[in-house]
């Protein structure tokens, strides 16, 4: 990673911490990262979240109907995708049979006039709704003398903030998915879409995944190996592409967009509009996808926006910056 880049995470990290304070945030993203990484022993040169992925490229190929809710150039003509599926957490060495953890999907969609970066996961919700709660949450979870979590110390902090419970009950009350092609992933976010009549519209976006929802049953579970997710999608990518639906689900009058621990009223039934296709035709190599972070506060176009009232979301940029710039140093 060049100077240059680290330099300019560096100015935008600044630029977002600003940002968080406006929102009555008192938590240090440095101190958020540190945590992070923490839980999973300090492992050298990862990601905060996300340690274990696969790069991957693609494209996405809008449809005719995408114009008409945002005027994004990367919703009026095919454009190629670098992409990243991951397991979440900083631990590079976390088994993909563990279920209470989300599956990861980063995506840059370029343009010569700028990217698309979309950062979603395999829940309609996030773990907690402000950076001090995201802060505490890793904090309680932090491994005793005994080298392991006080689970009465959990167990008070979950009674205290049931917001921070959703996500994983969510991912238990579904079996693990058989391949990163074979599940959905949703941005938490309340994003605005607005077209060239400068008409916006509060959205939140999805990928549906073709293939469907491919879960394992548990004797599948058990014999499989702690990493099988890149072979199933070496294998899988040399049968065809892999595809996604983006979706965008309309928001209504009322729906939050502060917190991205709630889901929008009858959310999974509302009628979304089909806004094109993601295509994911080969692997690469890591190097691709560390060229530079998929920031989906900075990176954005016009004619789509993330939320100004979501802290969770002011607060991606700079701790992915602080991520970035002690993965660099390690490497």
């Amino acid at each position: 990673m060049s100077s240059i880049t680290i330099g300019r995470s560096a100015l935008l990290a600044f630029s977002c911490l600003l940002a968080t304070s406006a929102l009555g945030q008192d938590a240090d993203p440095q101190a958020i990262v540190d945590a992070q990484f923490a839980l999973a022993g300090n492992q050298k040169g990862v990601r905060a979240s996300g340690a274990k992925g696969i790069c991957v490229t693609g494209t996405f190929t809008p449809t005719a109907e995408a114009p008409s809710l945002s005027k994004a150039p990367h919703f009026a003509k095919t454009v190629p995708v670098t992409a990243r599926f991951s397991m979440g957490g900083s631990n590079a060495k976390i088994s993909d049979k563990v279920k209470p953890v989300t599956r990861g999907f980063a995506m840059r969609m370029t343009d010569p006039s700028g990217d698309l970066v979309l950062v979603i996961i395999s829940a309609p919700v996030f773990s907690t709704k402000t950076p001090k709660q995201l802060l505490d949450f890793a904090t309680v979870r932090m491994p005793g003398p005994d080298g392991k979590p006080d689970a009465d110390k959990i167990k008070a902090f979950s009674a205290a903030n049931p917001e921070t419970t959703k996500q994983a009950a969510w991912l238990n009350a579904r079996p693990v998915p058989a391949s990163f092609a074979g599940v959905d992933y949703w941005g938490v976010h309340a994003y605005t879409l607005t077209n060239a009549k400068n008409e916006a519209k509060v959205v939140k976006l999805k990928t549906v995944a073709t293939a469907g929802q491919l879960g394992l049953t548990d004797d599948e579970l058990k014999a499989k190996p702690d990493s099988f997710y890149a072979d199933e999608l070496k294998e899988r990518l040399a049968k065809g592409p892999a595809s996604f639906d983006l979706v965008a689900i309309p928001g209504e009058a009322g729906d939050p967009t502060t917190d991205a621990t709630a889901m929008w009223p009858n959310e999974e039934s509302r009628k979304s509009v089909k806004l094109g296709t993601l295509a994911i035709a080969a692997i690469e190599p890591n190097a691709t996808c560390d060229a530079a972070t998929f920031d989906p506060v900075v990176d954005l176009p016009d004619g789509i926006a993330g939320p100004t009232d979501d802290p969770m979301f002011a607060i991606r940029s700079p701790a992915y910056a602080v991520s970035l710039s002690r993965r660099s140093a390690q490497q």
